[in-house]
């Protein structure tokens, strides 16, 4: 089955998801960002076949998300760390998180997530860059952006976007 390329959607998310969207590379990003770097100990702790694991590591190394280190010489060997582009991508699996220990959980998260500037235990919360208040989908909605266009992906809710500019609620 081929899949269909979603790169010149005009939509963050279509593009982001044509790059994140498959549940090895959330799980990649989730193991390096929690420090587990080199690949054999990618392999082992995602039970993820050998040959899958190092095209998603070469496209996230082609993407910027992540970069390859050497971290020996003999033999050489190679780890993987996150870029900023990929550091900026932990908010996204936070959200995930949340939203998995809500729906998806059994008998609990099974991670707590610290911060270690005011010492508590937290979960993400999206919140108004401009007042603090929580985002939600009651509470927003969206209107046209500069890159946005009427085309493959956005055919329906390309012009009902463009409509709300007209509207504003």
């Amino acid at each position: 089955m081929t899949r269909t390329p979603l790169a010149d959607v005009a939509c963050s998310i279509a593009r982001a998801t044509d790059l994140f969207a498959d549940a090895w590379t959330a799980l990649i990003m989730r193991d390096v960002l929690v420090g587990v770097t080199r690949f054999d100990d990618l392999a082992r702790d995602l039970g993820i076949s050998r040959k899958i694991l190092a095209a998603r590591l070469s496209r996230l190394v082609e993407e910027g998300v992540l970069t390859r280190e050497r971290y020996q010489d003999h033999p050489p060997r190679e780890h993987y760390l996150a870029t900023e582009k990929g550091k900026e991508l932990y908010p996204v699996l936070l959200a995930l998180m949340r939203w998995g220990d809500r729906w998806c959980g059994e008998s609990g998260p099974p991670v707590r997530i610290h911060h270690l500037e005011c010492g508590h235990d937290t979960e993400a919360v999206t919140t108004c860059a401009h007042c603090g208040h929580e985002l939600t989908a009651d509470n927003t909605t969206q209107l046209p952006g500069p890159g946005g266009r009427i085309g493959p992906g956005t055919h329906v809710i390309g012009p009902l976007i463009a409509a709300r500019d007209q509207h504003p609620r």
